[in-house]
Formats: C-alpha cells, sequence, structure tokens
C-alpha cells in the first residue's frame, strides 16, 4: 500500500506549504508593533548555487543505480535539502546563504537501493545526509563537508509504502519517507492509527520520528515514538541490521536504542514496525484555568501519578496564556490571569467519558477551574500552525525561536527559574519568554520555551548568546540539552557534558563500527 496523499514542499526559506504563508494576524501585528515596532524585511532574491562538487563519472554511477530521474543536482531541488528549519537556518536561508547546499539529492526506492548508494559513497568518499521531512531545528541536516569529495542528500521520499498491518498484534510496519499525514491516511483507511502529532507533523517523516526520537502533542495517550517502536530494519555502510523480533526480549542490550535517536550517524533507517490502536471515536479537548503555573504543573504531577493521563495534556505558564489566549472568554471569562492547561480525550464514547470524569474530579479537588470546550478545540484546530506564525514575525523584524528541555519533578521549579532568567538576561529588552509544559511522565516534564525579541543587525549571534545561555544553565541545573528535538550540531557541547566522557567514548565507538569510512551525516551527533 502505497500514499496516495501529495505534502506541498517546504519553501527553502519559510515553514510549510507555500500556499499558507500569510501576513502577521491585526491583532498580532498590532503587539508586535507595541513591544518591539515594526520593519518588515525586504526578501532577499535567490541565488544561484555553487556547481557540484561530484565527478561526473561518479553522478553516473548513481544514476546508473537509480534511474536519471532520481539523482537530481538542478538549483530547485538542491535549495529544497538545504538545512532545517530552525531560525538560524531560515535566517540564513533569508540573506541567500545556501552554502551548505548538497552537491545531489539522489532519491533510492527500496532497501537495497539505499545500500547500493552506501556503497558507492563508501567507495568514493562521499557524505551522506538523510533526509525525510526536513524539519530538524538543531542543525541536523548540515554535514561536516570538509575532507568529502562531496555530500549528498539521501531524500527517502520515494519509501512511501505501508508494508503490513498487523490487526491481530496491533503493529504497522511503516517506510521511512511517509510524512504524518500520509502514514495517517494509510493507516485511518486500516482502522488504525499512530496517534502520532509533533508540531511538525504535516511534515516530519515516519524515518525522521525514529531517527530524533520524536515526542507528539498526544505523548500523555499515546506515548513518544520511541515507545511506540517494536522493529527497525537500517541499512549501514557495513550491512542489514533487522532488530525487534518479539514485544520485549532479555537479549541483551536493546540495540534498538542505538538507532533511534542516531540521526541518521549510524545508519539510514528503511523500515519501521510500531504499535498502532484503534481509530478513536470520539476526541474531546477542554481547557482549565489555575492560579498559578506551579499550581498547574503539580496537578499534572498529580494526573502522572495517579495513572489517570489523558490523551493531550499541557499547560501554558502565566505569559504564555496571556499572549497566546488573550481572549477572556477563552479561559473563563474573567481575565487572561492565571495559567491555561489543555486536556485532551479520544476513544471510545464510553471510554472518554469515564476518563474525563476521572480527571475532572483530581483537577478540581486541586484547585483547577473547568472553562469548557471552546480553548481545547481552539488548540486543536491551530495545533500545527505556530511555524507560520514564526515566518510572519521575521518578516516584522522579531526573532522567534524555541528550545526544549526534561528533568525530574522534583527540579522543575529551579529549571524554569534559571533557564527563563537566562534568556531573559542574554535577549535583554525588548524580549518576550513563554514556556509550556506538554510531555509528562510519572518522575517529571519536558518544559519547551519560546523566545521573541528585537531582531538585531546580525540576528545569529544574538540567538547564539542566548541559546548558550540557556543549554549552560539546562546543564547546570542537572537537566537534559533536549526532550524531543535531538541533538544535530548545535546540542553537541552539551551532549558531551550530559554523557561524560565515557558515553563520548561509546558512541564514537559505535559510529567506528557501523560507518567506519565516517560518510554517515559526519559532524552531527557525535561530539
Amino acid at each position: 500500500m502505497s500514499s496516495n496523499e501529495q505534502s506541498a514542499e517546504m519553501h527553502p526559506s519559510r515553514w510549510g506549504d507555500p500556499a499558507r504563508a500569510q501576513a502577521l494576524p491585526a491583532e498580532t501585528r498590532g503587539l508586535v508593533e507595541m513591544v518591539f515596532g515594526l520593519e518588515d524585511r525586504p526578501a532577499v532574491p535567490e541565488a544561484p548555487l555553487a556547481a557540484p562538487a561530484i565527478e561526473p563519472t561518479v553522478l553516473a554511477a548513481l544514476v546508473d543505480l537509480l534511474g536519471d530521474d532520481h539523482v537530481r543536482t538542478d538549483d530547485d531541488t538542491r535549495r529544497l535539502r538545504t538545512r532545517g528549519k530552525s531560525t538560524p537556518d531560515l535566517v540564513k536561508a533569508r540573506t541567500g546563504d545556501l552554502t551548505d547546499a548538497p552537491d545531489a539529492v539522489v532519491r533510492p526506492g527500496n532497501h537495497d537501493e539505499v545500500a547500493a548508494v552506501l556503497a558507492l559513497a563508501v567507495e568514493h568518499h562521499l557524505a551522506v545526509v538523510p533526509f525525510g521531512g526536513g524539519t530538524s531545528v538543531t542543525g541536523g541536516l548540515v554535514a561536516a563537508r570538509a575532507g568529502f569529495a562531496g555530500v549528498l542528500s539521501l531524500d527517502l521520499v520515494r519509501m512511501k509504502r505501508l508494508v503490513s498491518v498487523d490487526h491481530v498484534s496491533m503493529t504497522a510496519t511503516l517506510e521511512p519517507g511517509l510524512r504524518g499525514p500520509e502514514a495517517e491516511a494509510l493507516l485511518a483507511a486500516e482502522g488504525v492509527t499512530l496517534g502520532h502529532y509533533p508540531q511538525s507533523w504535516e511534515y516530519a517523516s515516519i524515518g525522521g520520528f525514529a531517527a530524533t526520537r520524536s515526542s507528539g502533542q498526544s505523548s500523555a495517550g499515546y506515548g513518544r515514538f520511541d515507545a511506540l517502536v517494536v522493529g527497525l530494519t537500517v541499512a549501514t555502510p557495513r550491512g542489514r541490521v533487522a532488530l525487534g523480533s518479539a514485544p520485549a526480549n532479555a537479549a541483551g542490550p536493546d540495540l534498538r536504542q542505538l538507532f533511534l535517536g542516531s540521526e541518521g550517524t549510524f545508519g539510514v533507517i528503511t523500515a519501521v514496525t510500531v504499535r498502532v490502536r484503534r481509530v478513536p471515536v470520539q476526541k474531546v479537548y477542554e481547557g482549565w484555568r489555575w492560579a498559578s503555573f506551579a499550581e498547574g504543573a503539580a496537578a499534572m504531577r498529580a494526573l502522572a501519578q495517579s495513572g489517570l493521563l489523558p490523551s493531550v495534556l499541557r499547560l501554558s505558564d502565566e505569559a504564555e496564556t496571556a499572549i497566546n489566549l488573550a481572549d477572556p472568554d477563552a479561559i473563563g471569562g474573567e481575565s487572561s490571569a492565571g495559567c491555561l492547561m489543555i486536556t485532551g480525550y479520544e476513544g471510545e464514547p464510553a471510554a472518554v467519558e469515564a476518563k474525563r470524569a476521572a480527571v475532572t474530579a483530581v483537577l478540581a479537588g486541586l484547585g483547577g477551574t473547568c472553562v469548557g470546550t471552546e480553548a481545547g478545540e481552539k488548540w486543536s484546530h491551530g495545533r500545527f500552525d505556530a511555524p507560520y506564525l514564526r515566518d510572519s514575525m521575521l518578516d516584522a523584524g522579531v526573532l522567534v525561536e524555541t528550545l526544549e528541555t526534561a528533568t525530574f519533578w522534583s527540579n522543575v521549579e529551579r529549571l524554569y527559574a534559571d533557564v527563563k532568567t537566562a534568556l531573559t538576561a542574554s535577549l535583554g529588552d525588548p524580549s518576550i519568554v513563554l514556556c509550556h509544559i506538554s510531555h509528562v511522565y510519572e518522575t517529571g516534564c519536558s518544559l519547551y520555551f519560546t523566545i521573541a525579541a528585537k531582531e538585531a543587525a546580525d540576528p545569529l549571534p544574538q540567538w547564539e548568546r542566548a541559546k548558550v545561555a540557556a543549554s549552560d544553565a539546562m546543564v547546570a541545573a542537572g537537566a537534559t540539552i533536549t526532550h524531543h528535538h535531538a541533538v544535530g550540531t548545535d546540542h553537541k557541547p552539551w551532549l558531551a557534558q550530559e554523557i561524560g566522557p565515557l558515553g563520548v567514548s561509546v558512541l564514537r565507538a559505535v559510529k567506528a563500527d557501523l560507518d567506519p569510512t565516517g560518510i554517515l551525516n559526519p559532524g552531527v551527533l557525535i561530539p
């Protein structure tokens, strides 16, 4: 079964479907003008790319492997496979800097063709960057070119099959190039769902979800993507790896964990077997108001530790609530003070009603005020729109970026305060720092920060200072450098601190064994 869904290509210097690009909404534009002033930035004409560095004989060999239609060296295709979609990526592209463009884009159609491309890359010492949806926000799609004869973008766009569905075991095997909507459409035809909806869902791919340990907005009910994976097939420069013969085993360390989160540095994921569930009959989202972020977080902890997690559970701090939901009707008809929590329930109607009643009893007992379904539905309808708003803010001269972390419940208050202080101090005035909790566990949660600041003449050093300050604060507080954005190139210095010298040595040893010549995504992940 192949996907008939066709997602539009993203613009090289913007997020998502170019047809959905829009100007700042009037109310947002007024806020931006009041806080930052307006400075509409003109678009920079696209510059021609440097000529491909790969030898013509090597390109001919790639054509022999894949066919002429699946080896592309034209500027338009190469632009679309340059970097990811972090704010620094977009800023560089907006100024005409596409110096990280690959020399060629190759599109294998199956595992054997991926393996053949890797073998040829080893022979000719070409760097290979696996490409799924292009949504990386940590520099995960930029190869270190030095020492290589060229860079290939290994585009998995042709590998879009739903290979099989096991309705007895409730598993499905999918190819890596399927984007979120494509995968869900194929699964829905079988009456099942993956239920994995990160904000990048419309463009991110199945292979990318696995390679970055993605976590979706419904993680409270469905789990992180790595928790859904029961099997993997991987092409490495040294051969094929197939993992996942049972739902659980004691056959030594779980080698699937080597490839989940490996960002294409150990191998190319060519098939993923995941746990699926029946398509929910009913979905209900509602809002709760809390007097403070601390009280809302304590309520989330109570739900997680009592085993009463809904499908969706997220909490905005006071600043994010005020900025994003300034309509008083959205949080109880009184004022925009306090914090908004979203709860979501998915499944059979009887199960939804039972879980909703149990969660309501806990939250009401802890002092929360239910404000009905309007706020929940508003969040649900706009849940994938924020990156488009970021583009509009960048157009108006406002730097917008995100970063995230996670820690244990006992450390949440310190981590929240330290990272917010670091960001505020490094960005200066005028700037805004927002935060929400969107992934919770019995033992802890994630914190997701969004910043907005008046864009400096050179915004890259401006953001770099803030990123360094926040990352240092995370590590100093004993938290992780990333909960679900992966490592890429941006987080490598702090990963080395998080896992220690021996941990770094282990990663390097695995890399050396699976990819002896270092062709796979060089410069990414491994400190």
